[in-house]
């Protein structure tokens, strides 16, 4: 069996730099990666940090032509230090929240809003569960 070096998330657009811009303003990542048709991001551009995302265009040739589709039924849950700073900065920059800010018995104070392209984006910070949801948890 061999061992996974990372795995993230790699967004199909129509707007590269948009959707960059959107993710680099909101979450604070930054470049590890800049290409025409391809962006690499990480908290504090780090390319080996956990925290990884990127972004290319849909009709790139690395993209298999049946799934140049706009994204749906995807969810992106990024997990933060201080969720109410992020979405404090959601709201400065006008964004919906289909889900409003809140705590959950599972463990989660969370919003979630959606990026420029539909897809959710489920912003994170771990809190104590309640006491039905810390039994579910392994380890």
């Amino acid at each position: 069996m061999s061992s996974i070096a990372s795995i993230y998330p790699v967004l199909m657009t129509d707007d590269v730099p948009r959707l960059h811009a959107f993710y680099a303003r909101l979450l604070g990542l930054t470049e590890t990666f800049v290409s025409d048709w391809y962006v690499s991001l990480a908290a504090d551009g780090d390319a080996d940090s956990a925290a990884q995302l990127a972004i290319v265009y849909r009709d790139h040739e690395s993209v298999p032509a049946a799934y140049r589709v706009p994204g749906g039924g995807m969810l992106v849950t990024v997990e933060v230090a201080d969720v109410d700073a992020i979405h404090a900065r959601a709201a400065d920059d006008g964004l919906a929240f289909h889900v409003p800010l809140r705590d959950e018995a599972w463990g989660q104070r969370h919003f979630v809003t959606n990026d420029p392209d539909g897809v959710l984006v489920d912003v994170v910070t771990v809190i104590a569960p309640s006491a039905d949801f810390a039994a579910q948890y392994a380890g």
